[in-house]
């Protein structure tokens, strides 16, 4: 991968001239390569690693295992587009292994996160199961330890 792309990935808060400087390369070749990365679809987003803890939001999220039926034309690609499609879904891959999908699924509450996975997933044509995990506590999300390490205070021994 391209060093600019490990460094966004990294951080994307980081400035095309940080960037330059970091790279040794001129702040406009950083800004036209991003713009590229963009323009050319290789940079989908930039996102935020929050700790909603700390905030005080209540979100629940599950992890979805489906299992599919694969189409004759497409495969398991239509069917996953359209579970992808939901604004429920957060995410969503092909996976190998015992079940076709890995969705992962964010609400308000339970009980949405529920009634999406009986009313809306379960009953898609194709659908053969769903096993629900649901997601108690993160400790890393993206990459980003969610607490930080205990700082140690010993007392200072002197001779």
């Amino acid at each position: 991968m391209d060093t600019l792309l490990k460094l966004l990935r990294e951080n994307a808060s980081l400035k095309p001239n940080e960037l330059a400087v970091m790279l040794s390369r001129p702040e406009s070749e950083v800004t036209n390569q991003i713009r590229d990365y963009e323009r050319d679809g290789v940079i989908l987003g930039y996102r935020t690693v929050v700790n909603e803890e700390k905030l005080g939001v209540e979100r629940v999220r599950a992890v979805i295992e489906v299992k599919i039926t694969p189409e004759r034309e497409g495969g398991f690609n239509r069917l996953a587009e359209r579970i992808a499609k939901y604004p429920e879904v957060s995410s969503c891959y092909l996976m190998s292994g015992g079940y076709d999908l890995l969705v992962f699924v964010e609400g308000n509450t339970l009980r949405e996160v529920a009634s999406f996975v009986s009313e809306k997933l379960a009953t898609i044509q194709g659908v053969i199961s769903t096993g629900t995990h649901f997601m108690l506590k993160p400790y890393k999300e993206q990459g980003v330890l969610m607490a930080k390490p205990p700082v140690e205070e010993r007392l200072v021994v002197s001779p």
